[in-house]
């Protein structure tokens, strides 16, 4: 079996994902391999997208070279670098120093803070959302309320723990996408994390996904079509679902991925 064909894995130590980190090989905006990964730099950006990639929730060696988490996100890069070629939107992603969570010691939160940092740095004063999958999707939640100019968080098959902090979401958009049959992370773990985040304050939206697992490649062109759109109108470049623009935040809602296809498209 290829490595791209590995099917999903759970840890048997927990409830977080057994996945592994990041790609290497690029630089970040000072040469450096500093936490953030400059994909796109347009001059005089008017947005930016930090992508957070997953890990294991215990692994304190570095990532290696190649891995799954870092190349089930390529796809959403490439993505987003096509849908807002004309948009001037500055795109990077996070460089993890450690290849899990790690307990209290919360090494993705620390890396994903320092590339928020280093992002906000390189793009401006411009609005900004953050895109993670897994482990990568947890840290970003929790970063979410670090800077007035993250105005929300494309959560995909989310690492949702009972308990997780929600406060800092507040007046944020969060919109999750979830496979309710996927083996390494909880659907009704990330409702539950969106029903108190809602009341929190956040505008929430759980899309139901009719598929694709914790490694989203069955019917990956439909994640990615959804999370591409979220993301720009989170941006401010196309419109959102209605439940992410109303000011009303008593309860998460919840579609599914054609409903929410259909309603972004226009289409009755």
């Amino acid at each position: 079996m290829s490595a791209a064909a590995e099917p999903d894995r759970v840890n048997p130590g927990g409830d977080g994902p057994a996945d592994g980190d990041e790609a290497s090989g690029d630089v970040d905006a000072q040469g450096r391999a500093g936490a953030l990964v400059i994909r796109r730099a347009p001059t005089e950006p008017r947005a930016a997208v930090l992508l957070l990639h997953g890990g294991r929730e215990d692994a304190l060696e570095p990532p290696p070279l190649m891995n799954l988490p870092a190349l089930r996100m390529r796809p959403f890069a490439s993505d987003l670098v096509r849908a807002t070629s004309h948009e001037r939107v500055l795109i990077g992603r996070v460089r993890y120093r450690h290849r899990g969570w790690n307990g209290p010691r919360e090494d993705a939160v620390h890396d994903a803070r320092r590339a928020l940092r280093a992002l906000l740095d390189a793009a401006g004063p411009v609005p900004v959302v953050l895109v993670g999958h897994s482990m990568g999707a947890r840290a970003a939640l929790r970063v979410a309320g670090d800077d007035p100019q993250v105005r929300g968080v494309v959560a995909l098959a989310p690492w949702c723990p009972p308990g997780e902090a929600v406060g800092q979401l507040r007046d944020r958009m969060v919109a999750a996408l979830h496979d309710p049959a996927d083996r390494v992370t909880q659907a009704a773990q990330t409702w539950e994390h969106l029903t108190r985040a809602s009341a929190a304050g956040a505008r929430t939206l759980g899309i139901r996904m009719p598929g694709g697992g914790h490694a989203m490649l069955r019917d990956a062109r439909t994640w990615q079509r959804i999370a591409t759109s979220l993301t720009r109108g989170m941006l401010g470049l196309a419109p959102l679902p209605d439940p992410l623009t109303r000011q009303d935040h008593a309860e998460a809602t919840y579609m599914t991925a054609s409903q929410v296809l259909a309603e972004m498209d226009g289409r009755p």
